[in-house]
């Protein structure tokens, strides 16, 4: 784990390079999947989470964000909701699903013309299809297991004040 310490002064020093560093380079260390942690130099408090929405706020703020204001309502309204736990979960399943199609969208896709690219990510391509049609069940099947999860909860919190259904 790749231990990058925050200062006061908001420089961020990476241990395993003993230099400063930007956040323009911890995106870089993020886009590279490299297994990091930032910790504040004094309390050692974990400060991961901070940098991480810090970069994704200057990646929203310039050029093309990918975060509508509908979608970020929606995401701010789950704030405080019951709901709040399973869409983090939900959130990051997903995102896990896509990043994992991806995946086999670059493998499928090495050595393949200009042309033969652009048949490939056609819609209406069988493989294209087959492709996001396992997303999509990936997504629903998610989506089903945090409904259960929520129902078996639902229960088990009823049947702990005495209302059973």
């Amino acid at each position: 784990m790749r231990v990058i310490k925050k200062y006061p002064n908001r420089r961020l020093y990476d241990t395993e390079t003993s230099t400063y560093i930007t956040l323009a380079e911890v995106r870089e260390l993020v886009m590279k999947s490299a297994a990091l942690v930032v910790r504040d130099a004094k309390s050692n408090e974990d400060l991961t989470r901070s940098i991480l929405l810090q970069i994704i706020l200057e990646e929203e703020t310039g050029g093309a964000p990918m975060f509508t204001e509908a979608v970020l309502a929606n995401i701010i309204r789950f704030y405080g909701n019951a709901m709040q736990g399973f869409m983090g979960s939900y959130l990051e399943k997903n995102v896990q699903s896509f990043m994992d199609l991806q995946v086999k969208m670059a493998e499928k896709s090495k050595g393949l013309s200009p042309e033969m690219w652009a048949q490939f990510m056609n819609a209406q391509s069988p493989m294209m299809q087959g492709m996001m049609g396992n997303y999509v069940e990936q997504s629903k099947t998610v989506f089903t297991q945090m409904q259960e999860q929520m129902q078996k909860q639902s229960e088990q919190m009823l049947a702990a004040l005495g209302l059973k259904r």
